[in-house]
């Protein structure tokens, strides 16, 4: 049977095997649609059908050999490469992609060949031309899309230092005012006080989101720790970032386990400025820590506008900030980074993070977390 007929004719069971490898990777393990994992897939193998069948000139040949043919940025294969940037797959999971699409098709197609004949190497040259192409196509979108976040992150790295700095600037600009009266010192150091908490969570997200750019998990040093003592800690630097909302500490019983304590601290604290920066004014931001089982289970709640359903995947991924009101002169302590760093240390300790949202209950972040390091597995 020729190549590019089995590839259309078997192109269910292809899919099959696509969508079974690409839920070894980890994004895939994220609850994906079998719809979300196929992606492009069918298309990509169409068009590689198609190509295998496409007369080309001994010139156009050598181009592909040497990686020099034309790439169609429009083809299922380079919308494939956008959309798994979009997923947090990795370069290296999405060249893993294709190097099975290549192994399953010729290991399911070579036992219909009955005779290896010039005409059969050829149609495995062109196949093998095909995937190299799409590949490549992917690659460059995918690394295109890369540059745009990166380009973003920076603008948005630059907006929001900002702001700090030109309080700290102006506070200095006081403090150095002849005749400046003794009890407006405080309220300017509380104000220096503010900005650098702004900015300290600014960094400790840079530097979280850069080891996981790098391909490391958040680094984490387990001890034995007081969780309670840490919500109460969080709360207390939330409070420090935005001092006109009210934060609740809720715990019961006893909450000694095996975490990092500082990164515990990290996540805390995130997920209640985020609570207070898009909880309406007024309304306290609720944090409760309780043991269910072997587990810890911390949740963070703010009552305003609800999240979307459709929004709350999408938030944990980094760069994402939902809309505040034109009029909110609460300070943005995120850099698009604080939901999906508090993620990261969920993961990183064996545990989950997920939210609900509605205009009744409000909006709550659950952290699951194993008690111990060993339930964590």
């Amino acid at each position: 049977m020729k190549l590019s007929v089995f590839i259309t004719e078997h192109v269910d069971e292809i899919l099959l095997e696509w969508v079974a490898f690409a839920r070894t990777l980890g994004p895939a393990t994220h609850d994906m649609s079998v719809l979300a994992l196929q992606d492009h897939a069918r298309p990509i193998l169409e068009e590689i059908a198609l190509d295998i069948e496409t007369r080309q000139s001994a010139e156009q040949q050598e181009e592909k050999s040497q990686g020099q043919a034309p790439e169609d940025l429009r083809s299922a294969a380079a919308v494939h490469g956008t959309q798994r940037q979009v997923s947090d797959f990795s370069l290296v999971q999405l060249a893993a992609e294709f190097r099975a699409l290549r192994a399953t098709v010729l290991r399911l197609w070579l036992p219909n060949v009955r005779l290896m004949s010039g005409a059969t190497v050829q149609e495995m040259v062109r196949f093998n031309e095909a995937i190299d192409q799409a590949l490549a196509e992917s690659i460059v979108t995918y690394s295109a899309r890369g540059d745009q976040s990166r380009e973003l992150f920076l603008a948005v790295l630059g907006h929001d230092l900002r702001a700090p700095l030109s309080t700290m600037s102006m506070a200095a600009t006081l403090l150095l005012r002849p005749g400046l009266e003794a009890d407006q010192v405080p309220v300017i150091a509380a104000r220096v006080q503010r900005s650098a908490k702004l900015m300290t969570s600014m960094v400790a997200d840079l530097l979280g989101f850069t080891r996981t750019q790098l391909g490391s998990k958040m680094p984490t040093l387990r001890a034995p720790t007081d969780v309670k003592r840490v919500c109460e800690e969080a709360a207390e630097d939330a409070a420090a970032t935005h001092p006109s909302t009210a934060f609740e500490v809720h715990a019961s019983g006893d909450l000694a386990g095996s975490f990092d304590p500082v990164r515990l601290h990290q996540l805390f604290a995130n997920l209640l400025v985020n609570a207070a920066q898009y909880g309406s004014k007024g309304l306290p931001v609720v944090i409760s820590a309780a043991k269910v089982e072997h587990d810890l289970v911390v949740g963070v709640t703010n009552h305003g506008p609800p999240i979307p359903e459709s929004a709350w995947r999408s938030i944990f991924k980094p760069l994402i900030q939902l809309p505040a009101g034109d009029d909110d002169e609460r300070p943005r302590t995120s850099l698009g980074l604080g939901l999906f760093v508090a993620r990261e240390i969920a993961l990183a300790h064996g545990g989950s993070i997920d939210v609900r949202s509605d205009e009744v209950d409000g909006t709550t972040f659950t952290v699951r977390l194993p008690l111990h390091a060993a339930e964590a597995g």
